[in-house]
């Protein structure tokens, strides 16, 4: 979608906090605080509901009048925030409320061709209904606009008896043996998500669990974490570590895989399976002993959980990688969306978000390596793994810190800005960070530089606390938590 002009001139503006290797990021969150108070004397709103199973969310926004040439500026923030409230909480459908012009525009954008069809098609897969098309109405009154609802999870915190634990990333099955509370054993096995048969996750990930499951004496519980979409059911609703199980047996044989798993395992045990961030911002509770926390995973993506203040999940998705950070046209697009938008997390605040830097940071690399070669333009990790290596290799080197470290910068720049960005949605007192990409002193480097942004540009948020993930919570905490999701009646 081409930004319109009106667009640039309220969206396009400068952080104060520069990224050193990205100078003409753009960050969502000032372009939207800029739109707010220059709008503010407007007297048109336009709201909107974005209805899903277990709840609503809702928004309202003030809007220029439908013919000037700022109302194409109106309708382009409201898609970008329509967009993340949609990968924050799931929609079945959009429901707007508005002056007709802009509302209009926004059903063509998020229809079938329109700028967001890749919303528009991802969500039924996400909510657990293929077969039922994502919708868009325009009502008259706000009254027909359903309430904002959210129905928050409360997930077992204890993991006594004998447990078995999986963890389902891109590059790796981790299984994990519980009992009472104590790690038996773990194991990483290395996996190729991109098979499209589901038969070699199925076994593959089968293979794992009776391996580890071969310390505990029973198993009790099951409890487990992937990437994507887990149903309250314990399905695998929309999971992208599937990306290319054929759509038609995705449904017939990956929908129900962890269910299948547990039976083949240890028949009718408990079961409960929830999204591998979820799992982080449990895990950081029982670390911190506090709520409000968001845990982010800097892996091969970007990974996010939150908890609230009470300790328990809000029953979003959160599925922050797939959020716009970064306004700038010229943004890099990304092979999930299959290149449908630009400046989205993924290539942010995952290791793409260091790997696409690290030629200008001068670190030495193959060819095929330096982004954006075909090779680093896949939805493919291992080559930005291996890249990731090199960058830490030349962290290093006293002779190249100097400039290399400036990767690290940049990404606590996308880093601070995210989190500003986040907290218009989320209440955060804590941020829990882990993942390959926040390894070593380059992740001191960009926590620094995330906390100077906050102080600087944020000062209502720099009292968020950080935290880093040691090799305890990484080794025992997250699994714990993940054993501990099944709730057993006390003996």
């Amino acid at each position: 979608m081409t930004m319109p002009s009106s667009a640039m001139k309220l969206l396009l503006l400068r952080p104060k906090v520069p990224a050193p290797l990205d100078p003409n990021f753009c960050p969502v969150i000032l372009g939207k605080r800029n739109y707010m108070e220059a709008a503010k004397g407007c007297s048109d709103q336009l709201q909107w509901a974005l209805p899903r199973s277990d709840g609503c969310a809702r928004y309202s926004m003030p809007v220029f009048p439908d013919g000037s040439e700022e109302a194409e500026a109106s309708a382009y923030l409201a898609g970008v925030l329509i967009q993340e409230m949609i990968w924050q909480r799931s929609a079945s459908g959009l429901i707007l409320c508005g002056p007709s012009g802009i509302c209009n525009k926004l059903k063509a954008d998020f229809s079938v061709g329109g700028t967001y069809e890749f919303e528009v098609t991802s969500m039924p897969n996400v909510c657990g209904t293929p077969d039922a098309a994502f919708t868009v109405t325009i009502v008259s009154s706000t009254a027909d606009l359903p309430p904002s609802k959210d129905t928050p999870q409360v997930c077992g915190k204890d993991a006594s008896g004998c447990r078995l634990a999986f963890d389902l990333g891109k590059s790796d099955i981790k299984t994990v043996a519980v009992q009472d509370n104590v790690v038996l054993d773990s194991k990483e096995t290395e996996w190729d998500v991109t098979n499209p048969d589901p038969d070699y996750h199925f076994y593959a990930i089968l293979a794992a669990m009776k391996d580890t499951a071969a310390k505990l004496p029973k198993i009790e519980a099951i409890g487990g974490s992937a990437t994507g979409t887990i149903s309250p059911d314990n399905e695998a609703t929309w999971c992208d570590i599937f990306p290319n199980v054929p759509k038609d047996v995705y449904k017939a044989k990956v929908v129900d895989i962890f269910k299948r798993l547990a039976k083949e395992m240890a028949g009718d045990v408990p079961l409960k399976v929830i999204n591998d961030g979820e799992v982080t911002a449990l895990a950081a509770v029982a670390k911190i002993k506090a709520g409000n926390v968001l845990g982010i995973s800097m892996g091969s993506s970007e990974g996010g959980g939150y908890a609230n203040a009470d300790g328990n999940l809000l029953g979003w998705i959160n599925e922050l990688c797939y959020l716009k950070l970064d306004l700038n046209p010229e943004a890099p697009t990304d092979p999930w969306t299959k290149g449908a938008h630009t400046g989205i997390s993924h290539m942010y605040l995952g290791q793409r978000g260091a790997t696409k830097l690290a030629a200008k940071a001068g670190v030495e690399l193959p060819q095929n390596y330096i982004y954006p070669h075909p090779d680093m333009c896949t939805i493919k990790h291992e080559d930005h793994a291996q890249c990731l290596k090199l960058i830490q290799k030349a962290m290093t080197h006293p002779a190249k810190q100097q400039t290399v470290r400036k990767i690290y910068e940049t990404i606590g720049v996308y880093l601070g800005y995210a989190l500003a960005q986040y907290c218009e949605f989320y209440k955060i007192d804590h941020v829990m960070i882990l993942g390959r990409v926040s390894k070593g002193c380059g992740g001191d480097i960009m926590l620094d530089t995330a906390k100077e942004v906050l102080t600087t540009e944020f000062p209502e948020y720099a009292g968020i606390t950080f935290h880093t993930a040691d090799d305890h919570f990484k080794g025992v905490g997250q699994c714990i938590a993940a054993a501990a999701l099944p709730y057993l009646p006390p003996k």
